[in-house]
């Protein structure tokens, strides 16, 4: 995987379309997430060693520029004690290292050039990190929003339809028959009742009555006798 392929490749417009086409948008979209959490690390370590790079030719340049004014100061000091061959071979070496500052500086442009573009490029990876991270919530609580309607729905379509009125049917049914039965057993309980049932609950009423009647006449004498 290139270091910068994911923000190459995934752009947002991408993004969507295979979104549109998952089964599970928010799976999809947490794998691209790590994906790209991964080439951001990647990326990180890519710039650290091209701006260590970046500082290695500027300070080999600034050596070499030391030294062309070094020697430069040194050649004319010499010329101006008169020594004329040292002043000569500081002029020799100042060119050798002008030769050098040159080319270190032209590695230094391009090194700075490089780790510019690979800050930029990592810079824009987390801008569309952060994209991607507010897309995911967003989808996230769309997505749990669209699962409890469908849940509801589901539930719903099968609430009071004719099974369930089938079996309130059944249970009335169920109820009424029960009804009737008890009705059935008091009708044979009423046609079996004996003779002796109903002398019994003949002797009982007169019983309360003629208690009722001593009670009467037990307090009507009491109040007589007051």
């Amino acid at each position: 995987m290139g270091i910068f392929k994911r923000l190459r490749d995934l752009t947002m417009a991408s993004i969507n379309d295979l979104l549109d086409k998952a089964e599970d948008p928010v799976k999809m979209l947490s794998q691209f997430l790590r994906d790209m959490e991964e080439d951001i690390l990647e990326a990180e370590t890519a710039v650290a060693k091209q701006i260590a790079i970046e500082k290695k030719f500027k300070q080999q340049a600034d050596e070499a520029e030391d030294m062309v004014n070094r020697r430069g100061e040194q050649a004319m000091k010499a010329l101006e004690q008169g020594n004329e061959e040292l002043a000569r071979k500081a002029l020799q070496d100042k060119k050798e290292h002008q030769a050098r500052f040159d080319e270190m500086k032209r590695q230094y442009d391009i090194a700075k050039t490089n780790a510019d573009q690979l800050r930029g490029q990592l810079s824009e990876m987390k801008d569309e990190f952060g994209k991607m991270k507010n897309k995911k919530d967003l989808l996230v609580a769309r997505a749990e929003a669209a699962k409890a309607q469908k849940q509801i729905n589901q539930t719903m379509s099968g609430f009071g339809q004719d099974n369930a009125a089938k079996g309130f049917e059944r249970m009335n049914e169920k109820v009424l028959q029960m009804e009737a039965e008890a009705e059935a057993s008091k009708d044979i309980r009423n046609s079996n009742r004996t003779l002796d049932d109903e002398l019994s609950q003949l002797d009982k009423g007169g019983g309360v009555e003629d208690e009722l009647a001593a009670m009467k006449a037990k307090l009507a004498a009491k109040k007589q006798g007051l």
